[in-house]
């Protein structure tokens, strides 16, 4: 299947960056070697995203609206001080909190002195006030280092596990209150947990020394982080296959979830034994590499995107409590997941993941059912006893693919690409899911995985399932980065499955890529240019959870900073100054009802960050 290239692909762009193929897209061995040296550096940076925008013509970005300077909160909490820009005036009472949380990674500019990765706190309700500015979190600022070095990274960092920069982050995405922590590659290969101001978790796991990581994906509920790495012995690419395992925060995972002294906090409701494999919350506590699957004719992968299709309020009970407190050990609950019993509908039974590579323009399509159906035909039968035989031993569960080779999920589909593809992203519970490929000359092309997730028939799709049903061009030359579009003012819309948020760097400008009801195609709905904007190259979008702020994150890797932007009204759960259904707007400059919320200068060039509500 070839896709023709749309007509004036960056013709006016910058020459591309030095290839680690040849004409043939046959891998060059030194190149290959010394890229993949570099991937957490500048010149690794420029080759999985290119360069800077450097095009000529293009009219010249608005200076939007950006509020008054923030006000400090200092009290009547002083020690929960945090700046402040909507809303007000500060209560006595400090409301209905919700905050969100990014982790972000950055080219440090002294990596001796920074770890390359930081918490931010993106945006914030209390007191009456709404924070919209990237900042420091409150929970972190007294936090060695003053707070913006990772503290699960700063430890590992001194532990003397991790060394050289960070090369890659993922994390799942959905409903608000899920996926707690975010999973990151080290240049090193080490892969280590990253956690938050309740989800304190960490655990790692190392790459053997020839396969170095470039991205990371996690499924629906982090059962699983599926990480694509070069082989550069055997110079070929792959996806290792890490199974996770959530537990209660501070638990230890060979000791039936004791946590010993450590605050236990009961909103997560996670699980208190270690299941890798079955979905959680979240807060990531064991680790454990399965093996490895073959990209076959993909030497250079370099993105990954990933969905199982369960809706994640799907593993929750009466009350919106997750399934895992209630139902540990296994050993006395499992009847309650098997075919007609009340949890049957609670967890995933297949996906689909999808790996993009840049100099050979492909993509590869991967089935996960067997893996799924494997541990799920264990842990939910009479079968599951030897669960508690947790290890990091083949022969320990969860059982490598060496030990157990039907798990191992399966390359159903490669096809060539017409232009290189530089971003790939999934749906997350559609009942039509799409897998959505941009490739660097501005076109974002629709594909239907239609029968691979959720992936709950027993009979298997077929391969021609796979195919393109569509395109939306106009979404910026060289797309770096798309995220799940976690809300928007038009309720309306289905946002998780039915809108994607696109970065593109060479044309400084990010869209709003909103999609027909049958997925097949769509346009644009919204579009952000600022003149503050130097360089975009990573985006991610807030959750919206009991007080919506529609605010979203821009990566400025150039301006060494992380920029907010809101682009719809904010409003408080509990009444205030924001209350609904109006709430309070935003100030639009002229036709474009986006304000900027402010920035959080780094001490290095930011390029990935993922984000996630938190208590």
């Amino acid at each position: 299947m070839l896709i023709a290239a749309s007509a004036g692909a960056l013709a006016a762009g910058p020459a591309p960056t030095a290839d680690v193929v040849d004409a043939s897209r046959k891998p060059i061995p030194a190149a290959y070697r010394e890229m993949a040296a570099q991937m957490s550096r500048e010149a690794g940076i420029a080759y999985r995203y290119g360069t800077a925008a450097t095009y000529e013509g293009a009219a010249p970005a608005p200076t939007l609206f950006a509020r008054d300077k923030p006000t400090r909160l200092g009290a009547p909490a002083p020690d929960h001080a945090f700046f402040w820009q909507v809303g007000g005036p500060p209560s006595s009472d400090p409301g209905a909190y919700s905050s969100n949380w990014a982790q972000l990674l950055f080219v440090a500019d002294d990596p001796a002195q920074r770890v390359g990765v930081s918490d931010v706190q993106v945006s914030n309700y209390m007191y009456n006030t709404f924070a919209q500015l990237p900042q420091l979190s409150w929970t972190r600022t007294m936090a060695p280092g003053g707070g913006i070095d990772q503290v699960n990274v700063l430890g590992y960092k001194t532990a003397g596990i991790v060394s050289g920069n960070p090369v890659a982050t993922g994390r799942c995405a959905g409903r608000p209150g899920f996926c707690s922590q975010s999973v990151i590659a080290f240049q090193n290969g080490v892969i280590a947990s990253a956690g938050s101001n309740t989800s304190t978790n960490s655990t790692t796991v190392k790459l053997p020394p020839d396969k170095v990581p470039t991205a990371i994906a996690m499924t629906n509920d982090s059962e699983f982080a599926l990480v694509t790495v070069w082989d550069t012995t055997a110079l070929k690419g792959q996806v290792a296959v890490v199974a996770l395992a959530g537990l209660c925060d501070g638990c230890d995972p060979y000791h039936n979830g004791t946590n010993g002294a450590r605050p236990y906090y009961p909103w997560w409701d996670e699980w208190h034994q270690a299941y890798p494999g079955l979905p959680n919350m979240g807060d990531i506590a064991f680790m454990k590499i399965l093996g490895y699957i073959d990209l076959p004719g993909m030497a250079a992968p370099t993105e990954i995107a990933v969905t199982t299709g369960l809706d994640q309020f799907s593993t929750t009970m009466g009350g919106g409590h997750f399934i895992g407190e209630s139902s540990t050990p296994l050993s006395r609950h499992w009847r309650e997941f098997v075919r007609g019993g009340p949890h049957y509908e609670r967890y995933a039974k297949g996906g689909m993941a999808v790996v993009i590579s840049k100099s050979e323009q492909k993509a590869a399509f991967i089935d996960l059912k067997p893996l799924f159906s494997y541990l799920n035909g264990i842990y939910f039968s009479e079968a599951n006893g030897q669960v508690d035989k947790l290890g990091p031993a083949d022969d320990q569960w969860p059982y490598a693919f060496a030990r157990q080779s039907a798990q191992m999920p399966k390359v159903v589909k490669t096809i060539s690409l017409g232009a290189r593809p530089t971003a790939v992203k999934t749906t997350v519970s559609a009942k039509s899911p799409r897998a959505w490929i941009a490739t660097e000359d501005g076109t974002l092309h629709i594909f239907s995985i239609d029968g691979y997730a959720p992936g709950g028939t027993p009979a298997a799709p077929s391969a021609a399932a796979i195919a393109e049903v569509g395109s939306v061009g106009g979404i910026g030359r060289n797309a770096t980065s798309m995220a799940t579009s976690k809300g928007d003012p038009d309720s309306s819309v289905d946002t998780l499955n039915q809108q994607v948020i696109v970065a593109s760097r060479g044309d400084r400008k990010v869209s709003w890529v909103r999609f027909a009801p049958n997925g097949n195609s769509g346009q644009i709905v919204r579009t952000l240019r600022d003149s503050r904007l130097v360089d975009p190259i990573a985006i991610e979008d807030a959750d919206n959870f009991a007080n919506p702020g529609f605010v979203v994150s821009v990566s400025d890797y150039g301006g060494k900073a992380v920029r907010n932007y809101r682009y719809g009204p904010v409003t408080f759960s509990d009444g205030g100054s924001c209350a609904r259904p109006k709430g309070c707007p935003l100030t639009p400059t002229g036709s474009i009802a986006i304000e900027y919320a402010g920035a959080m200068s780094l001490p290095g060039k930011p390029f990935q960050l993922t984000t996630a509500n938190t208590p």
